[in-house]
């Protein structure tokens, strides 16, 4: 067999190589330490850290705690959908929270709104990083993303109607319920799927089922 280069995919979603099981994991922990950057420079989170924040605000749990519990509740959704998990699937689940926990209490306070305005951006282009590097290994889409995908598939509508129909719905319940949303939620909006394809085409492409 031929081994697989660092930028290759591996057939198996549940035995990765390697490169890409240490891609997956950075890559996981960068996109929970890009989403605690934009809640620490609160302008607005993305769609869903705003329903994670939203709901955790009613709670005693943490945000994180609440993103790895939606995470795992999406999953469930998965079933009906007949979405494939992988390894790269259940590892987004509790390490993207922790991710988001850990720098949360790492990052300090931003003070000026310049820095504000730099953390802003700085943790969308870390979520994109980090995104790029783990849809590139090939273990199997993030919970959310398979949501998106899969809803595409079973109702025939385009990806980027099923994405933006979930997300406007996630984002306004969030917000109603106190998650922080605002112009951060905009720029992420605009900017995070352009800086993505970047990345991803820098290291390869993706597989088809992930966003």
């Amino acid at each position: 067999m031929r081994p697989l280069s660092p930028g290759s995919t591996p057939t198996n979603r549940w035995v990765p190589r390697p490169f890409q099981a240490l891609s997956l994991v950075v890559g996981l922990w960068l996109f929970g330490s890009g989403e605690a950057m934009l809640v620490e420079a609160e302008f607005g989170n993305s769609p869903w850290t705003v329903f994670a924040q939203g709901i955790a605000t009613h709670t005693p749990l943490s945000i994180g705690v609440m993103v790895n519990i939606i995470s795992a509740l999406v999953l469930l959704l998965w079933i009906p959908l007949r979405q494939r998990p992988g390894l790269g699937t259940v590892a987004s689940v509790p390490l993207v929270g922790i991710s988001l926990d850990v720098s949360l209490w790492l990052i300090p306070p931003a003070g000026s709104l310049l820095a504000r305005v730099g953390l802003c951006l700085a943790g969308i282009l870390v979520v994109a990083l980090g995104s790029g590097l783990y849809l590139r290994c090939g273990l199997g889409p993030g919970p959310r993303d398979g949501l998106m995908t899969g809803i595409a598939r079973v109702s025939g509508w385009p990806l980027g109607a099923s994405r933006a129909l979930i997300e406007v719905i996630v984002l306004a319940v969030g917000w109603m319920l106190g998650g922080v949303a605002g112009v951060g939620t905009l720029l992420f909006a605009g900017l995070i799927g352009p800086c993505v394809n970047i990345f991803v085409r820098w290291q390869g492409s993706a597989p088809a089922d992930h966003l």
